[in-house]
């Protein structure tokens, strides 16, 4: 079988190196020449409004999915016309708006922070006085790992946050107390079947994730239960095929929605080494119409990301129970370049271990 990546990333790399075993041939699309999928799968270059190159590039595929949600609706539509794209439109949709993403987790069910639309800088004094501070100003669309974000911890501050995200639609959001962040991984068949990776939690610095201890500690059957009933009803409305990941803040017990992502995620990179099917191999099964594989997790593993620089490769090769994985980019600062899962391993060691790797956790 065939597979299609829209984007050539690190998340499209892992993805093509998980589809090898099964037999599945993997083609990305990138604008970049460089790109780090390049290495392990057949890469095309050109426009996601290069009509011609997209056409190409569809050519014999079976499946069309992508690595981001910053693809442009008229690419996936194009695509679509010719090959079945996984997930499904709604899904990249309303990941891509987060206005349009808060209304459907609210339709599904979730509870989220109070939040406002924000579309001028009157709106945003308006919305300040409604949920007050501190509140965090997330642009509507794009931004990621802490980009196109401002933190709002005085109304003094809001003309600045306003121009820091140049006056771009928005929306303001309530910074909740929470006891930590915790993530769920799922994944849903085109026959509908469905399964759930265990909770996990993670540890972010500047908007990037630092850490995730998986599975998460104390965590009981209801609180995983729910989660997964959270992943079933939004996968369901949505039509969604294939991994999606939701991200939680869990308040006084209760899990607060903080976004969705329809696609495998910075905080299931520790299933290539700690489950038995990774959210690679499961999201490849998933979009090609296979059998979906068991998420359950085989030992206690650390991810450690790297970002800005690689690790001391000889220190975590001499760990036998260290796995790196190189994204083969070039380095440099606030760039994710590589990860290293240490299995067997409980979270209590995240630092110590990211001391001994040399790997800087902001």
């Amino acid at each position: 079988m065939n597979l299609g990546i829209l984007g050539g990333g690190q998340l499209a790399r892992m993805l093509a190196l998980a589809a090898a075993p099964l037999g599945v041939r993997v083609r990305a699309y990138d604008p970049g020449k460089n790109a780090c999928a390049g290495d392990v799968c057949e890469l095309v270059n050109g426009a996601y409004d290069d009509q011609a190159s997209l056409r190409e590039f569809a050519k014999g595929l079976d499946a069309i999915t992508y690595e981001f949600e910053n693809i442009p609706a008229d690419t996936v539509d194009m695509l679509a016309a010719l090959v079945p794209v996984r997930p499904g439109f709604e899904s990249l949709r309303l990941s891509q708006d987060r206005v349009l993403e808060k209304q459907a987790l609210t339709e599904a069910g979730f509870e989220v922070a109070p939040w406002r639309q924000v579309d001028d800088e009157g709106q945003l004094v308006d919305a300040i006085s409604e949920i007050g501070l501190p509140a965090i100003l997330k642009t509507r669309r794009g931004g990621y790992d802490g980009k196109g974000q401002a933190i709002i911890a005085d109304p003094a501050d809001a003309s600045r946050a306003w121009d820091s995200i140049e006056g771009r639609p928005a929306i303001l959001e309530s910074m909740l107390r929470f006891d930590r962040e915790l993530s769920l991984v799922a994944v849903r068949g085109v026959d509908g079947a469905m399964a759930y990776y265990p909770l996990v939690e993670n540890e972010h610095r500047q908007g990037i994730l630092r850490v995730t201890v998986a599975p998460a500690t104390n965590v009981d059957t209801v609180l995983q239960h729910q989660a997964e009933g959270m992943a079933k009803r939004l996968m369901s409305s949505l039509g969604h095929v294939g991994v999606l990941t939701i991200e939680f803040f869990e308040v006084q017990g209760r899990l607060v929605a903080n976004e969705f992502a329809p696609r495998v995620h910075n905080s299931g990179h520790w299933t290539i080494d700690g489950a038995r099917t990774s959210q690679f191999e499961n999201h490849v099964r998933a979009v090609l119409g296979m059998p979906l594989g068991s998420t359950e997790a085989r030992c206690p593993t650390i991810m450690l990301n790297c970002v800005g620089d690689l690790p001391n490769i000889s220190t975590v090769l001499s760990c036998p129970d260290s796995k790196l994985h190189d994204y083969r980019k070039e380095p440099r600062p606030g760039r994710k370049v590589a990860h290293v899962n240490v299995c067997d391993c409980l979270g209590d060691r995240a630092y110590e271990l990211a001391a001994k790797f040399e790997i800087d956790l902001g």
